[in-house]
């Protein structure tokens, strides 16, 4: 007996959550070392919303919203793809894709972590071993011998960081606020604000403005697999994952994207896997686990 139509559509909206989105960690470390961060992903956003647009409209979806909706869904975009994505791009300019990946592999903890702190939530015994075992494994990851002693590399940790807070401010925001019900709908309008809150930003920090007409074969290349699949394609499947199966199925991409990040970077642009390195994956993804398995908010995420 064959698989089901619905049995195909949760394997291959898996496999988008899993190898798409851990792939665009390497293919923003390839754009990124040509084009200037905040404009590449301003670029990145604004043509994905507008694709998103294009194919509602095809499809007859109401793209009209009310004034609560609109404001949080630009307050989404702006902590998830305006903060959260813009100052990522800017850091792997400074650190490689797949440690980059590691340390964004925290975001459960420190949504733990902000809930207890604003909301009070108690943490139970599970999730405190896993935030102990997120704080060793970055422990491990950032005190590793002649890393932390490069400035650049320090400039790129704390910018990883702030994104982590972002998108871990976002996911608790857009837990509670009340967002557009068509979440192809909601990613429209966050990808429209992210992209034109990192084109001014890229603006105001004075960066270049390279014409794609001149940009490199793999940069094009590499642009054009984060506006349709990493930005479109993969966050459409992860919405469609969380209709149709448990969170904590969906989650598992926590543990899959660094791994698949990793071993991207280390065959494609020879970024050297040190073993503690290793290690260091190995603490935070238990940790990642711990925290996953006791599941308190269940995060939304706008693409990567």
């Amino acid at each position: 007996m064959g698989l089901s139509r619905k049995t195909i559509l949760i394997i291959l909206a898996f496999f988008a959550i899993y190898v798409i989105w851990g792939s665009t960690y390497l293919l923003n470390k390839i754009a990124v070392t040509e084009i200037a961060p905040l404009y590449l992903s301003g670029i990145r956003f604004i043509v994905a919303g507008s694709i998103i647009f294009i194919i509602a409209k095809f499809m007859k979806l109401n793209l009209s919203v009310s004034r609560e909706q609109l404001i949080n869904s630009c307050i989404a975009g702006m902590l998830f793809l305006g903060i959260g994505n813009g100052l990522f791009v800017w850091a792997l300019r400074y650190v490689d894709s797949g440690f980059a990946a590691l340390e964004a592999s925290t975001q459960p903890i420190m949504i733990l972590v902000l809930m207890r702190l604003f909301d009070g939530k108690k943490i139970k015994t599970r999730s405190i071993i896993g935030v102990l075992c997120g704080i060793l494994g970055i422990y491990l990851l950032v005190s590793q011998r002649g890393f932390t002693s490069n400035e650049n590399s320090i400039i790129g940790i704390c910018m990883i960081f702030i994104c982590v807070i972002s998108w871990s401010c976002a996911s608790i925001f857009v837990s509670k606020a009340t967002l557009p019900k068509n979440f192809f709908i909601n990613a429209g309008y966050q990808m429209i604000t992210g992209g034109i809150i990192l084109f001014i930003s890229s603006m105001v920090v004075g960066e270049q403005w390279l014409s794609p007409v001149v940009w490199s074969q793999p940069t094009l290349i590499s642009m054009v697999l984060l506006i349709i699949f990493g930005s479109i394609v993969a966050f459409t499947a992860f919405n469609y994952l969380l209709r149709n199966v448990s969170p904590e199925k969906v989650s598992t991409n926590a543990y899959v994207n660094p791994i698949i990040a990793l071993l991207l970077g280390w065959s494609i642009l020879d970024e050297h896997i040190s073993l503690q390195s290793i290690i260091a994956a190995i603490v935070l993804l238990t940790g990642v686990y711990f925290i996953n398995s006791k599941r308190i908010v269940r995060p939304r995420i706008s693409g990567r």
